[in-house]
C-alpha cells in the first residue's frame, strides 16, 4: 500500500473499513527514510514544557512531509496541551504548518481551543537551536490519599454522583440527575455543586479535603472549556472559573481539588492495581483519556486524545465539533458504532438518540448478530493498532477500556480482538501492555471516590 509516496503495510486491518491508515503504522514506514531533524516544543502554564523530536524526509516528499509534520504536531498539541508551540528544523515545512494555526487557518479550531484554555493567544513560533525553550516537567502527586473525612464529587454531564468518604470508606453516596449542558443560568449548576457538597458534608463529623471529577479542560481547579457549562454565556466567564472554588468555600476552609474525569479514572484504575503507568480510554459520547504515570503522578497535560489523529486515509470520518478527520473520537466512541453499523446491514431509526442506537446494536450483538458483533471487533482492531501510537508518547504498562461502548458482550469481544491483534502485530507491546476492562476491584474504587482521594492534607 501507498500514501503519499511512502509503501506501508499491516496484516490486520479492520474488516469494515479496510481502507484505514493507522497513524503508527505510517509514521514508522515514513520514518524509515527520513534524515533531516527538528524538534517541537509544547509549552503550557506555570512554564512547563514537553519536548520531542522526529525526522523529516528530503524535499522531493514535499506532501509527505507536510502531512506528516502536521499530524505529528497534532497529536502533541492534543496529547501535552499547550499556549505555544515552538519548531526547531526543517522551517520551509515549519512555516507552512505556522500559517495553518491562524484564525480563518485549516488548523482555526484547535488555535480557537488552546487561545480559550490559556487566554494568552495560541502561536506556533520558528526558532533556531539557541533560542529553543528547555524541557521542563512537573508531574505532581495524583491523589490516593484517603485519610480523614472527604467528599468525592463526580460532575457529569447527566448526572452528578457524591461520596462521604472516611478514612478509605465509603459512609454515603448518592446518585442525583442533572442538565447542566442545557442551563444558560449558572445558578442551576452551583446550587446543584453545593448541595451535592452539603449533603456529604451532612454524613460526616468534619470535612477535611474534596476533590471534583469534572469533563472538561483546567488550568489549576479552572474550568476553562467544559461542556457542564455550554450554554452559560461568555461574560460570566470568571464565575466559571472559580465556581468549584466558591463551592467550597460554602463548606469552610477546606482545600478542594479538581482533576479531568480522565485522569481521576485512570486514578482510580492505579488506585485499585496499586501500580502506576496506567491509562483509562472511556469510550461513550467521545473519547475521554487520563494517564498516571509510573511514579503514580499526573504529568498535568490535557490527554484530549478524541481531537489526536488516528486514521490517515483522505476520507477518514470527519468530527463534526473540530472538522477534523480521523480523529479519536470517530473511532473510541459512540460514533464508531453508530457509523459502522451500516455496512453490516444494520439500519437504526433517526428517532433514537445515540445512546439508544448504541444500545440496539449492543442489544444485536447480545441476541447473536455477527455484523453486530464484528462493529465491536473494529473498535479493537482500531485501538490495538493506536495503542502502538499511544506507547510512543506515554510510558504504559495498563490500559483501562471503560464507557458504554465498553459494557456488555460488545466490551470482551473489543478487548478480545485489541489483545489478538497487540499479540499478532506488536508482540513487543503485549508483553508490557495488559489492556483490560475494570475489574471488580476498580469499580469498587469508583469515580467520586477516587475524586475524594485527590486533596493532600
Amino acid at each position: 500500500m501507498d500514501y503519499l509516496g511512502i509503501s506501508y503495510d499491516y496484516r490486520n486491518k479492520p474488516s469494515l473499513e479496510p481502507a484505514f491508515i493507522p497513524f503508527a503504522v505510517w509514521e514508522k514506514a515514513y520514518l524509515a527514510g527520513a534524515e533531516r531533524p527538528f524538534k517541537v516544543a509544547v509549552e503550557r502554564d506555570h512554564g512547563n514544557v514537553s519536548v520531542f523530536s522526529s525526522r523529516l524526509r528530503g524535499q522531493e516528499y514535499e506532501a509527505a512531509n507536510y502531512r506528516y509534520m502536521e499530524r505529528f504536531v497534532k497529536f502533541l498539541l492534543w496529547s501535552a496541551g499547550g499556549l505555544r508551540v515552538t519548531i526547531c528544523g526543517c522551517e520551509e515545512t515549519a512555516k507552512k504548518l505556522q500559517a495553518a494555526y491562524t484564525v480563518g487557518g485549516a488548523r482555526d479550531f484547535d488555535w480557537h481551543f488552546m487561545d480559550d484554555v490559556f487566554e494568552s493567544g495560541f502561536e506556533i513560533v520558528l526558532s533556531d537551536e539557541a533560542h529553543f525553550p528547555k524541557e521542563h516537567e512537573a508531574p505532581r502527586p495524583a491523589g490516593g490519599h484517603l485519610n480523614g473525612c472527604r467528599i468525592g464529587f463526580d460532575a457529569g454531564g447527566s448526572d452528578r454522583k457524591v461520596s462521604a468518604v472516611i478514612d478509605g470508606e465509603t459512609v454515603y453516596s448518592e446518585e442525583v440527575i442533572w442538565h447542566p449542558k442545557q442551563s444558560t443560568d449558572l445558578r442551576y449548576q452551583y446550587e446543584g455543586i453545593v448541595e451535592s457538597f452539603k449533603t456529604a458534608a451532612s454524613k460526616m463529623p468534619r470535612v477535611d479535603a474534596i476533590g471534583v471529577s469534572s469533563a472538561g479542560t483546567f488550568v489549576g481547579n479552572a474550568p476553562m472549556v467544559c461542556s457542564l457549562f455550554i450554554k452559560i454565556p461568555r461574560k460570566y466567564r470568571e464565575d466559571v472559573k472559580s465556581i468549584y472554588d466558591r463551592a467550597a468555600k460554602e463548606i469552610g476552609d477546606v482545600p478542594i481539588v479538581v482533576a479531568n474525569d480522565g485522569d481521576v479514572t485512570a486514578l482510580a484504575g492505579a488506585m485499585s492495581l496499586e501500580s502506576g503507568a496506567v491509562m483509562g480510554i472511556a469510550m461513550g459520547t467521545s473519547e475521554a483519556a487520563g494517564y498516571v504515570n509510573p511514579e503514580g503522578k499526573l504529568l498535568g497535560w490535557f490527554n484530549e486524545l478524541a481531537f489526536a489523529p488516528v486514521d490517515l486515509q483522505e476520507n477518514a470520518a470527519q468530527d463534526e465539533w473540530s472538522g477534523d478527520h480521523g480523529v479519536g473520537c470517530k473511532y473510541f466512541s459512540q460514533d464508531a458504532v453508530i457509523r459502522l453499523a451500516p455496512r453490516v446491514g444494520i439500519t437504526l431509526s433517526d428517532r433514537l438518540s445515540l445512546a439508544e442506537k448504541l444500545k440496539e446494536v449492543q442489544k444485536l450483538a447480545e441476541a447473536g448478530h455477527e455484523g453486530a458483533r464484528e462493529i465491536f471487533r473494529n473498535i479493537g482492531v482500531y485501538l490495538a493498532h493506536t495503542l502502538s501510537l499511544y506507547a510512543r508518547f506515554y510510558d504504559l504498562r495498563t490500559l483501562l477500556v471503560l464507557g458504554r461502548v465498553a459494557s456488555g458482550l460488545g466490551g470482551d469481544l473489543l478487548i478480545e480482538e485489541c489483545n489478538r491483534v497487540l499479540r499478532e502485530e506488536y508482540p513487543a507491546l503485549y508483553e508490557k501492555i495488559t489492556v483490560m476492562l475494570p475489574d471488580e476491584k476498580a469499580r469498587r474504587v469508583g469515580q467520586s471516590i477516587a475524586a475524594a482521594s485527590l486533596p493532600e492534607i
